[in-house]
């Protein structure tokens, strides 16, 4: 079964890095797009970054560009999201998501993170303080 698992949550005062780390297993994602999104009590699922197993290109939603950076292994098991000059607003917890293969992740949507579209992780709770 297809597997995503988080990891490298945690807290840190502004202006401190977080890495995460998302782990895939059962599925080579060769043909699919991975990212991460994220959610805070309340809000919608926020769509943060992507990358392409294609050809390598990223997005970044603009309140974290210059600030997070994206990567995948060769293997395309693995995706990283390096974060630095973490703010308040970055509170939420993360999820590594995977695309179906030939499909886009979607934008930011309403309700739950974990649709029932493409792959999802479980979660990793990302708090920074002031």
């Amino acid at each position: 079964e297809v597997q995503l698992v988080e990891s490298g949550g945690g807290s840190v005062q502004a202006g401190g890095s977080l890495r995460l780390s998302c782990t895939a297993s059962g599925f080579t994602f060769e043909d699919s797009d991975m990212g991460w999104y994220r959610q805070a009590p309340g809000d919608e699922c926020e769509l943060v970054s992507t990358i392409s197993s294609d050809d390598g290109s990223t997005y970044y939603v603009d309140s974290v560009k210059g600030r997070f950076t994206i990567s995948q292994d060769n293997a395309k098991t693995r995706v990283n999201l390096q974060m630095n000059s973490l703010k308040p607003v970055d509170t939420a917890v993360y999820y590594c998501a995977a695309a179906t293969p030939g499909f886009a992740l979607p934008p930011t949507f309403g309700g739950s993170c974990r649709r029932d579209f493409g792959y999802w992780g479980q979660g990793t709770q990302v708090t920074v303080s002031s």
